[in-house]
């Protein structure tokens, strides 16, 4: 089961200011580009900073000072690597509440651009695909089940398992692998077991 990570949801780096930019160059790429905000970057490639929509509105209602990316820029940067898992590059945001990450290779420099929108990708994976998954990774290959004896139903990211487990104690690991599958919104348990007891039937004393 392989999770998609940073460098498969980002989106490579096409725009970038240096420090100098000025303010209307900066306006003119976020409305080119469609974005809301912009990597500054150093001589060597390397963030050191990000402008976004709220420093151009923020610079244009002082009217006060330089105008250049620099001097409009917040930092220092939070930055994300391309190997970080969906989950890490969310919480990194989360705790820094910021909406995009500058995406640095080994050496510092700028790859890409990671953003919240990217990461909705994750949801908006085909309910199939996550079937699939499911029914190949999870129980075929982890669990080493028979898919014959269950039923995986996935309508709008909600995994609906039903049918019969050999065991009862397999039931928290199945669970946990489908939540962990990318794009799985929900998963409702609905599976009975080999193991458990008939009606009528008691343990012994």
């Amino acid at each position: 089961m392989r999770h998609r990570n940073v460098a498969d949801l980002m989106t490579p780096t096409a725009v970038a200011v240096q420090r100098g930019t000025p303010f209307k160059e900066i306006a003119r790429l976020l409305d080119e580009y469609g974005i809301t905000a912009v990597p500054v970057v150093d001589e060597a490639n390397r963030p050191i900073g990000v402008v976004s929509e709220a420093d151009l509105m923020r610079r244009h209602t002082v009217k006060d000072g330089p105008s250049s990316a620099e001097a409009m820029m917040s930092s220092p940067v939070v930055v994300a690597r391309p190997s970080w898992t969906a989950v890490e590059a969310a919480r990194v945001m989360e705790r820094h509440r910021v909406k995009r990450l500058p995406v640095v290779d080994a050496h510092g420099q700028l790859i890409g651009v990671l953003s919240r929108s990217d990461l909705l990708q994750l949801f908006l994976r085909r309910d199939r695909s996550i079937q699939e998954e499911i029914v190949e990774d999870v129980v075929t290959r982890i669990l080493r089940l028979s898919p014959a004896s269950l039923h995986i139903d996935v309508t709008e990211g909600r995994v609906t398992l039903s049918g019969v487990l050999p065991r009862k104690s397999l039931a928290p690991m199945f669970l946990r692998l489908c939540e962990d599958v990318d794009g799985v919104v929900e998963v409702v348990d609905r599976l009975t077991y080999e193991d458990a007891p008939r009606a009528g039937e008691h343990g012994t004393v």
